[in-house]
């Protein structure tokens, strides 16, 4: 499996829908300071299962997870949602042997101020257990 493409919406500075596709070979990002690149390593981090908000960088006090919701500006409102998509790449087969029949997976995690985190599997909600488990099986 092959991470091949991300999408967030209202994860942290991604307020608009973004999707990063990471090609075959080395895919850097690079930009100036406070862009969001290390957003974008946590967004990674975010939907592949990480449940410490600590380790997210969220504010020290805040409300816990939901703080990767896109907070506001003096020119934006905040955001209620946020969304971190991961599309792996299974053509090789190399997942565990419930998802060897598709060619691509899609990981999901989705977050609602105040009620939690929920994740997705091809479409198909699951534990976050689940979850942790596709990446380690296919470790």
């Amino acid at each position: 499996m092959k991470f091949a493409k991300l999408r967030l919406s209202g994860f942290k500075s991604f307020v608009e829908p973004t999707e990063l596709l990471i090609r075959e070979g080395l895919t850097g990002v690079v930009g100036p300071n406070g862009c969001g690149k290390s957003n974008l390593l946590e967004a990674l981090r975010w939907v592949m299962g990480e449940s410490s908000a600590r380790s997210l960088r969220v504010a020290a006090g805040g409300s816990g997870m939901d703080d990767v919701i896109f907070a506001g500006t003096a020119k934006r409102p905040s955001r209620d949602l946020a969304e971190v998509r991961l599309m792996l790449d299974n053509r090789a087969r190399r997942a565990p042997a419930e998802f060897n029949a598709d060619e691509e997976i899609e990981v999901s995690r989705a977050i609602l101020r105040g009620e939690g985190s929920t994740y997705s599997l091809n479409g198909r909600e699951v534990r976050l257990k689940d979850v942790q488990l596709l990446f380690a099986d296919a470790a």
